[in-house]
């Protein structure tokens, strides 16, 4: 069994040991131990605890989501269904990051390659080369299509 001080802590999962202790002070963890001299040390049931709020802040969720989740895990198998149900809406969340990012990067590199292969022209502008403007324009496009629908019924 680890038995790590709030430093090591820190350190094993890249936070600050002011970020632990308000983990801690808001109820996201259980109850830490002391030892005789009153320093905290984290065992390996709460380093998963802090494995897991880890993950989920890194993933975006917020800290209020954070409670909700713990005090559902905390509450037992009755909330695994609430539970289920908030980490696939941050899995949607991220996909659709994901989605953006990958567009992001897959844009870059075409523009990198143009660079490259000295096919870029001095004049042509990134939203003229993508057509940015036509995709605005045709998604606000269909935004009004969906607000007229809406409004018509």
């Amino acid at each position: 069994m680890s038995r790590l001080t709030i430093t090591q802590v820190s350190e094993k999962y890249g936070i600050n040991a002011n970020t632990v202790r308000y983990y801690e002070r808001i109820g996201l963890l259980p109850p830490v131990p002391r030892q005789k001299n009153g320093n905290r040390y984290y065992d390996d049931g709460i380093q998963g605890w802090i494995e897991m709020i880890v993950c989920l802040r890194h993933s975006g969720v917020p800290v209020e989501a954070l409670y909700d989740y713990a005090e559902m895990v905390r509450t037992g198998d009755s909330t695994l269904a609430a539970r289920q149900a908030l980490l696939e809406e941050q899995e949607q969340e991220l996909v659709a990051q994901q989605a953006s990012l990958q567009r992001s990067i897959d844009r870059l590199r075409h523009k990198i390659s143009l660079y490259k292969s000295g096919a870029i022209k001095a004049n042509k502008s990134y939203f003229e080369e993508y057509q940015i403007a036509a995709e605005i324009a045709a998604d606000n496009k269909k935004k009004q299509e969906l607000q007229d629908k809406d409004e018509s019924f």
